[in-house]
């Protein structure tokens, strides 16, 4: 039941019930209700943990979120989640294990198929189901509820197995069925004469469904678009003569749409017709249902105006718009560009900036709820008037619409309307549709928007100052152990059936040698245009999980950076001697690359082994750099972290509760913990004073982890710059950051978020390669990760030490007590006579002598130098 709480709703929360036909009980231990929406392909993001037991022949509830405040009470659930099913269309899937299902496949997944699937319902416009899609309520103000057939049949057919019913019982393991109440369909208008014009107001009627559903109806109105090809089949229609003002249905559409495969090809834009048709609704869009011979074109000139609009509007406005034609004003701006690969669509929103991550700007809970809200009510889908899937065949022999390589439409981007278009309710959202099947070939005469090109100023990062920078950058799983060296590994393959990257194998990243040359092109160019002194990288392979040495796959990349650059430019900080146990690390793991010249470590690196803390996650690496010109007052310590996704979790405080965290929050904080606790041994032990944290934390700034940093005293960088490093689900955020301790903090100098990745499509990845009939692959910068670098500059210049004294004049006292020209440590001095120079005992010399370890050429740098050897253990500059 998808629609608790909406306008006629039974019960005021969706819910989930789960039946056992069996005559044994079944444990639920372990187990997971998963919920995807009805276009994912990626793990499912609502994952719901189950316990207990089901009885024999007995039932088990799972309460969702709410809409609103309609309808009663659910009886006691067995399990209660925050997620939010659509109420029309979405997969939900019944799995015994409780993990997110990290490459679930679309199209028809059967129980047998894969092993991990128990059930699954597809319904309304899923792209995942059992043979095919159950049929789901038509809009959000529709009660029915989606039910299986009795007994529990299981055909592996959703289409068969489940029907809609205004019966609706939820059923706990410790309750009765419940009271349905009375019907709740509307009541039906009087019935109209199908030979009468009836205006198209009352055919769209003042709800959200049209009110003569089921009859057969005669309306007139101009052709305002038309989808001939596409997948669309049909035509939308407007009242002639409307358009800026409300029309006669005080609060009802004047435009509609018209399915109608037989008649489309006889219509064009801007004629005059009459049609007749069944009305009705397909996935709460209104229409009418026009067979052959169904539309007249008549001889009398009509037309109508575009209507314009502010947005956002409320739901009720849009219902009274939906199917006319309007001229969006104001400022719109690019939210979400990842469907522009697979459906040709763009997210946008009024205004000058794009949707923020609700844990962004407000506190876990009810504000971040609220912001949800208002995101969803200001996102509007730009569409390209097809349902073209453009990641299967026969769409992906065709080129994207909106997106080429000189026209990135990046998130962020601003939106400038050239044509009116046609406010569309479609896939469970609104949308704006162009008005004919937009295709790369006819962009100029029906593209409805151009776009800014935001990338203008970030082909380089910003100056950020300082005598050192640190960065960190999330590389996109960067494997050099390839998916085609191991048998079982499966591929996600191109158009033409081509292995791109690995599909749920050990090996996260390439398939084979000519997809890790292209990764490795664009990483190469964003960490050389990066240029930071220190780089934390997150997402590179362990490769001792593959028989290697740990650091191969860092060698690599790093040799691969050296001969970009034409020199020995980069250097990695060695895996230390002392490792966590093999089999507890990742596959992928964090790592620290320097460039010599800059600055130079100072002794082993060091890996926290918590295996309670980050039992589920990458183990931070720990290393202290000092600037090749400075002294022991130079010195820092970076700690790079890739905390536990959000994705999917287990055990306490790990399930997402809908509060905008996400799953595994628990595990998030007890590793943030960890890691501050980490920090401070550190300092205790190395008695080095400022210290970064950097990495992929998997946190908004608003969240629980990085709340434990902060009160700790750290300070978050990337926020300072109005930037973000991450975009999801269509609206940005900052999952990667830097924060600085109060001694760090005061040399900082500036900060920047280099915008290359987060803001661009995903079809511009080295792992969409020749997804679509258009080369939209480059070896450059842009789309080189899904996660944006961050960049703090560090004035580290040595502490000062002053010049020695001038000598005292003839016939002073110099005894060194009065005199302002000593240095430090020459109290001592004896300047009887005035002809002595303070002497300078030990410290601040400078002798040239070579740091013991060092290697190599660096016998002027080294620890300590400003008197006295240095200390300084030996690392390579090179793999």
């Amino acid at each position: 039941y998808t629609n608790g709480g909406s306008a006629n709703a039974v019960y005021t929360h969706k819910f989930v019930e789960l039946y056992n036909p069996t005559d044994s009980p079944v444990s639920l231990e372990g187990w997971s209700l998963q919920y995807r929406s009805s276009g994912g392909s990626s793990a499912p993001t609502g994952v719901v943990q189950l316990s207990g037991t089901i009885p024999a022949q007995g039932y088990y509830l799972v309460r969702g979120n709410s809409n609103g405040s309609a309808g009663q009470a659910l009886p006691t659930p067995d399990a209660t989640t925050g997620v939010a099913f659509s109420g029309t269309s979405g997969t939900l899937v019944l799995s015994d294990q409780s993990a997110a299902l990290t490459g679930l496949s679309t199209g028809s997944v059967l129980s047998g198929q894969d092993d991990r699937v128990v059930d699954l319902l597809g319904y309304g416009s899923s792209n995942t189901f059992e043979t095919a899609v159950a049929q789901s309520p038509s809009a959000n103000s529709d009660p029915r509820s989606m039910n299986r057939a009795a007994g529990g049949v299981d055909t592996n057919d959703n289409s068969a197995d489940f029907s809609l019913s205004g019966t609706v019982t939820p059923t706990s393991s410790s309750s009765e069925p419940g009271d349905p109440g009375d019907p709740v369909d509307p009541a039906p208008e009087d019935p109209v004469t199908p030979t009468e014009v009836t205006p198209i107001t009352r055919i769209q009627g003042t709800g959200a469904a049209t009110p003569l559903a089921g009859q057969v109806v005669t309306t007139r109105g101009v052709v305002t678009a038309v989808y001939s090809t596409g997948g669309y089949d049909g035509y939308y229609l407007q009242a002639a003569g409307t358009g800026d003002d409300a029309g006669d249905g005080a609060g009802a559409s004047d435009g509609i749409f018209v399915y109608s495969r037989d008649t489309v090809d006889d219509v064009a834009l801007g004629d005059h017709v009459q049609v007749t048709g069944t009305a009705g609704e397909y996935y709460a869009l209104t229409q009418l249902t026009v067979s052959d011979g169904g539309v007249e074109v008549l001889d009398e000139d009509a037309t109508v105006e575009p209507t314009e609009l502010e947005f956002p509007l409320t739901e009720a406005e849009k219902e009274a718009h939906e199917g006319m034609l309007i001229a969006p004003t104001g400022d719109w701006t690019i939210t979400d560009n990842y469907d522009v690969n697979s459906y040709g669509s763009l997210g946008i929103v009024p205004g000058d900036s794009p949707l923020l991550n609700p844990t962004t700007v407000a506190e876990p809970g009810a504000p971040a709820q609220a912001v949800m809200a208002e995101n969803d009510e200001k996102l509007i889908v730009l569409d390209d008037g097809a349902g073209t899937n453009f990641m299967r065949s026969p769409g992906n022999q065709d080129a994207l619409p909106y997106l080429d390589l000189d026209d990135p439409v990046r998130v962020g981007s601003g939106v400038d309307f050239t044509t009116p278009v046609i406010l569309d309710f479609r896939y469970d959202a609104w949308s704006f549709q162009p008005l004919g099947h937009l295709t790369d070939e006819n962009a100029d005469q029906v593209q409805p928007a151009r776009f800014e090109n935001t990338r203008t100023g970030e082909e380089a990062p910003a100056e950020v100052g300082g005598t050192v920078s640190v960065a960190t950058f999330n590389v996109l799983n960067y494997f050099t152990t390839l998916g085609n060296q191991f048998e079982s590994c499966d591929a996600y393959e191109d158009r033409e059936g081509n292995p791109i990257t690995t599909n749920r194998c050990d090996p996260r990243g390439a398939y084979d040698e000519a997809n890790l040359e292209r990764q490795q092109a664009k990483i190469v160019e964003a960490v050389n245009g990066l240029d930071a002194s220190v780089i934390g990288l997150e997402e590179i392979e362990n490769s001792a999980a593959f028989g290697q040495d740990r650091d191969h796959s860092l060698a690599t990349l790093v040799e691969a950076l050296n001969a970009d650059a034409g020199s020995e430019k980069w250097a990695y900080a060695v895996t230390p001697s002392v490792t966590p146990d093999p089999a507890s690390q990742d596959v992928i793991r964090n790592a620290f690359i320097y460039q010599p010249e800059a600055v130079e470590t100072v002794g082993e690196s060091v890996i926290l082994d918590d295996q309670v803390a980050f039992d589920n996650a990458r183990e931070p690496l720990a290393q202290v750099f000092q600037p090749v010109d400075g002294d022991e007052s130079t010195r820092f310590i970076a700690i790079t972290n890739h905390f536990k996704s959000k994705g999917s979790g287990s055990g306490a405080g790990n399930t997402d509760i809908g509060d905008g965290q996400g799953a595994s929050n628990a595990d998030r904080v007890a590793q943030a913990e960890a890691l501050v606790a980490f920090a401070a041994e550190l300092q205790g032990r190395t008695g080095v004073e400022k210290v970064l944290l950097i990495g992929d934390f998997n946190s908004y700034e608003k969240e629980d982890p990085i709340r434990v940093m902060e009160d700790a005293g750290y300070v978050s960088q990337a926020p300072k710059t109005g930037e973000y490093t991450y975009a999801f689900d269509g609206s940005v955020g900052s999952l990667d950051g830097i924060l600085t301790n109060a001694a760090a903090e005061a040399t900082v100098t500036g900060a920047d978020v280099w915008d290359i990745n987060a803001d661009e499509s995903v079809a511009l990845e080295y792992s969409r390669y020749n997804y679509v009939n258009e080369m939209l692959y480059a070896a450059d910068q842009w789309r080189s990760s899904d996660h944006d670098p961050v960049l703090v500059g560090l004035d580290l210049a040595p502490a000062e030490v002053e010049e020695p004294g001038e000598p005292g004049e003839p016939g002073e006292s110099g005894n060194g007590e009065d005199n302002p020209n000593k240095g430090p440590g020459h109290h001592s001095g004896n300047n009887e006579g005035g002809n002595a120079p303070d002497q300078n005992n030990g410290v601040g010399q400078n002798n040239g002598v070579p740091a013991p370890g060092r290697g190599g050429d660096h016998s002027h740098r080294g620890p300590g130098h400003h008197g006295g050897p240095g200390t300084g253990v030996g690392h390579p500059t090179r793999p």
